[in-house]
């Protein structure tokens, strides 16, 4: 089984890729800028355009930016300390000056890499399977749309399952968003939350995916206080978080109602 040390590398080169920068860029005690590029082994969700993505692994920002911001971002990084760099007070100091140029700050996420030394055996009251691509082909119901992702259906490569009477009731499925790293997505039936089935299939996985060879990792909202609780609970720690700026267009046009959108 890997070790910590050796997925956390994994990660940072896989970060490295998706925003053109070193690996050990993210080591460095200063400060990093590079030119944004998305190498041809990006993860596979990630969509253009993106303008500006900063990213920390807890010792700086590494700020990938297009020419157009490189000036207001290497500011915005060089005022505050990194880590409120994704505080919303400062947020708004560089989300002002972007605007002025068309652009807007769009995702932020938080990412958890998992800690074999805590990854627990957790039983729940349900029998769980493990499921395989083929399992998921009637799956792709809305009740799964954590877990699983139509659009990408051909990344969605494995799964546990848990059956209350041979009724599917919770689903934690990995998509193989990169090429030595499987995100972990997760649902639970509203009726069957809060028993501990979420814990238990996320955990199940996680050994499943490292059984594989390959890096599970998981990505929450700070805010999605269940999401980071499970997280917690199945044994993974946070190793890196991602803000991302786009064309103001875009995130505009994300912020549309369902009504505006027709």
């Amino acid at each position: 089984m890997m070790t910590n040390r050796e997925m956390l590398a994994i990660a940072m080169r896989q970060s490295a890729e998706d925003i053109g920068c070193r690996p050990d860029d993210f080591m460095s005690a200063d400060n990093v800028v590079v030119p944004f590029y998305m190498g041809p082994d990006a993860r596979r969700y990630l969509k253009m355009p993106i303008t500006c993505n900063l990213v920390s692994y807890g010792n700086n920002v590494v700020a990938a930016v297009t020419d157009e911001v490189s000036d207001v971002v290497t500011e915005f990084i060089g005022r505050y300390g990194f880590y409120r760099c994704f505080e919303t007070p400062n947020m708004h100091w560089l989300n002002e000056r972007l605007a002025e140029r068309g652009h807007k700050i769009c995702f932020m996420a938080e990412y958890y890499l998992a800690d074999v030394s805590r990854i627990p055996d957790i039983s729940c009251a349900y029998e769980t399977r493990i499921l395989q691509q083929p399992d998921f082909e009637e799956l792709y119901l809305p009740e799964w749309g954590h877990a699983l992702c139509e659009e990408r259906k051909q990344l969605d490569v494995l799964g546990v399952g848990a059956y209350d009477d041979g009724k599917l009731v919770g689903l934690a499925a990995c998509s193989a968003d990169c090429e030595d790293m499987w995100q972990i997505g997760i649902d639970v039936l509203p009726s069957y939350r809060r028993q501990g089935i979420a814990s238990c299939l996320t955990a199940m996985l996680t050994k499943e995916i490292l059984k594989h060879g390959k890096v599970p990792f998981y990505c929450s909202a700070w805010s999605n206080i269940p999401s980071v609780r499970n997280a917690v609970k199945s044994g993974f720690i946070p190793a890196w978080v991602e803000m991302s700026v786009k064309p103001a267009g875009v995130v505009d046009e994300m912020n549309k109602t369902e009504d505006e959108n027709g």
